[in-house]
């Protein structure tokens, strides 16, 4: 019992930690990208994680983690297909109107819940599916405003879509049955990203910019921005790997969409994007159905833990039941032999 408290503690601490490192780092990239000019998203990506696995690294050889031995092969595996997942996401944006790319991000929540349903057999209640329901309509209503359909980026789209899902499920299983925890797997698992993203990445953003990376002027003030997306980048990708460890890959989508309507409103805030009343109506439809996914995923956490302590404690009365009907045994064959003994 008195790790459960400690338990929720690390789950409100991992979320916290990604909600905020998330809008710090979406907006300090807009300001790079649209403000500076730099849009080479795929290959900052990759110098993202090479920065997190250094950081990683630094830490484990000043013992603030340990490193367990595990199987590289699914490590590998895993770390190459998240990689592959980022330059999807990003091709399906460089060939999709944004509108298009948004309703590719919305599409993951229900294509997660059909995996986990048919490969785990994971089962979400009515209400859960309900709740989802009404956030992705609210997300949608904030954040998609046109639809231009083509084939490439349909396909991309779709990829991208299975990439992200079957890595974030991943992510959580990877970490329940090989029981490490999500700083060592993201420890082993981040060399393999950068490398293939970091091949990838100047190619992708040529085929898509017209541009190439290493061509590109990079002043003061571009160099200072890039370093400071990379420090915050340590806090997402590990926060990242928290929130799916210790929830599951479903919430840390719920709470990606609370990052996208931040985001929207810090943009007219402090960036002065156009707001419009569908902006505002959108974002409360979608803070809506995040309350009523919490409530609901807090009620069935209560009653789960309710089962798991009855379930518990009928252990228990079982497992003490032989030793009572033992001892009542051993009393009774010491009197029948007193009797006995008495009578010879």
């Amino acid at each position: 019992m008195g790790e459960m408290p400690s338990f929720q503690l690390g789950v409100i601490g991992a979320l916290f930690l990604s909600v905020a490192s998330s809008v710090s780092i979406v907006i300090c990239n807009k300001a790079l990208m649209s403000n500076l000019g730099f849009p080479f998203a795929t290959t900052l990506t990759s110098w993202h994680l090479m920065v997190t696995f250094c950081t990683l690294h630094a830490a484990h050889r000043l013992n603030l983690f340990e490193s367990k031995s595990i199987d590289m092969k699914p490590v590998m595996l895993f770390g190459i297909l998240n990689g592959v997942s980022i330059g999807l996401l990003n091709l399906s944006l460089g060939f999709n109107s944004i509108g298009f790319y948004q309703m590719t991000k919305l599409a993951i929540i229900p294509f997660t819940v059909l995996l986990e349903t048919l490969f785990l057999k994971k089962q979400f209640s009515q209400k859960i599916k309900l709740s989802l329901f009404v956030l992705l309509v609210g997300v949608g209503i904030a954040s998609v405003t046109d639809l231009q359909l083509n084939f490439v980026g349909t396909i991309l789209s779709l990829l991208a879509i299975i990439t992200t899902c079957v890595g974030q499920i991943l992510t959580s299983t990877i970490q329940k049955r090989l029981n490490v925890s999500s700083t060592q797997l993201l420890y082993q698992s981040a060399p393999f990203q950068a490398a293939i993203l970091f091949v990838s990445g100047p190619l992708v953003d040529q085929f898509l910019t017209r541009k190439n990376v290493f061509a590109y002027k990079y002043s003061s003030i571009v160099l200072a921005f890039i370093i400071l997306s990379c420090i915050i980048s340590v806090s997402v990708n590990f926060s990242t790997f928290m929130v799916i460890g210790k929830t599951s890959p479903v919430t840390y989508q719920v709470l990606g969409h609370l990052k996208t309507c931040l985001v929207l409103g810090f943009g007219y805030t402090l960036l002065h994007d156009p707001f419009t009343m569908r902006n505002i109506a959108g974002i409360l439809v979608a803070i809506f159905g995040m309350g009523l996914y919490s409530y609901f995923c807090v009620q069935e956490n209560k009653k789960k833990q309710s089962v798991d302590l009855s379930l518990a404690s009928q252990m228990k009365d079982k497992d003490s039941t032989p030793i009572l009907g033992m001892q009542d045994k051993e009393t009774s064959h010491d009197a029948k032999k007193s009797t006995k003994d008495s009578l010879v």
